[in-house]
């Protein structure tokens, strides 16, 4: 299992070293349009819709590497608080929880991925691109954390019984 898992985690930084080229790109897209705006050349119409396609995707692809790395958001002043049992068991309460969210995600969104190319929906705004490019990456991203859910729930299960100690921000 640990040897599955590094592999995964090497297949996650890929995903956020993408996650930072695509933000590099996003960067100096909009930087060509501020500065052919400002010289008269009228700007990169389509520049605005490929900014907000690469949010979108930077989100997706980042996801799974900052749960792994536990830079997610969580109430570590609870945890903090409470027994080490009683804080253990909250963590295994929330990876199920969002094991069980993100399986529900990949459900979701493999539907209205299946339902957008059925209907051959269009995506028109300053480019004409089918909806379903667009919806690909959410059932992929949200499989992913689920992924990760479970190597989570293994690392805890092998671990002491008390809070993770990643991404503490209390004490």
């Amino acid at each position: 299992m640990e040897r599955i898992s590094r592999a995964y985690g090497r297949v996650l930084d890929g995903m956020m070293l993408i996650a930072c080229l695509l933000l590099l790109v996003m960067t100096l897209l909009i930087g060509a349009d501020v500065a052919s705006r400002n010289f008269g050349a009228g700007g990169i119409a389509w520049s605005n819709e490929v900014s907000e396609n690469i949010i979108y995707l930077l989100t997706l692809l980042s996801a799974p590497w900052l749960l792994r790395q536990g830079r997610h958001i969580r109430v570590d002043i609870v945890l903090r608080v409470l027994p080490p049992g009683v804080g253990w068991l909250f963590e295994w309460v929330s990876d199920l929880m969002g094991l069980g969210c993100s399986l529900y995600f990949v459900w979701y969104g493999l539907k209205v991925l299946e339902a957008s190319y059925l209907a051959g929906a269009m995506s028109i705004k300053t480019l004409v691109t089918p909806e379903w490019w667009l919806l690909v990456p959410l059932p992929a991203a949200f499989l992913l954390l689920a992924i990760e859910f479970i190597f989570r729930m293994h690392r805890l299960s092998q671990a002491e019984r008390a809070p993770r100690m990643d991404a503490v921000s209390a004490s």
